[in-house]
């Protein structure tokens, strides 16, 4: 079983960086918290029978964990860092700047219902194991952070939202 991990590991590892992605609003902490976890799977790989939701529930633990220590100091702007260099890729990067934007806004458990559920696409059942909830918080955080997140996309100047069968490609999309 343990030969498996890096097999598991060169699969699923994009999938683990866009979770993580949509859950730090930051490449480079979202790295950091696939690797994080992945060092916790890695330890207890033969113990683990769904190696996508256990590797999932660290992530929520762990940015939780972190959303707690930091509290309101750590911001997700639209604006860039001075001197940072922005490429333009037009309306794509406008709807998801307002989109990372609007879930950074949310309380930790909305969030990581609305990744889990729309972006990872599991079902209630599945993201409430995940985050050792009920089904029914999970609809309700869920309907409670879809008010919230349409408010953004409503307001009278708002860019259009367009979706996707498969939903946004948050990582690695240059177009």
């Amino acid at each position: 079983m343990a030969d498996d991990f890096p097999d598991f590991v060169r699969t699923r590892y994009g999938d683990l960086l866009r979770t993580a992605y949509l859950l730090t609003g930051s490449l480079p902490a979202a790295e950091d918290l696939v690797q994080s976890a992945l060092m916790r799977g890695m330890r207890r790989w033969s113990t683990i029978d769904d190696p996508m939701a256990y590797l999932r529930r660290a992530m929520v633990n762990q940015r939780t964990n972190i959303w707690r220590r930091l509290g309101s100091r750590e911001v997700v702007t639209a604006a860039a860092p001075a001197g940072a260099s922005v490429p333009d890729h037009g309306d794509r990067v406008v709807n998801r700047v307002a989109l990372l934007s609007a879930l950074g806004t949310l309380p930790v458990r909305m969030r990581a219902v609305l990744v889990l559920r729309y972006w990872e696409d599991l079902s209630e059942t599945e993201t409430a194991r995940v985050l050792g909830c009920s089904a029914g918080t999970v609809k309700s955080q869920a309907s409670r952070g879809l008010v919230r997140l349409r408010g953004v996309f409503d307001g009278p100047t708002s860019p259009p939202v367009e979706p996707s069968v498969n939903g946004p490609s948050l990582v690695g999309d240059n177009g």
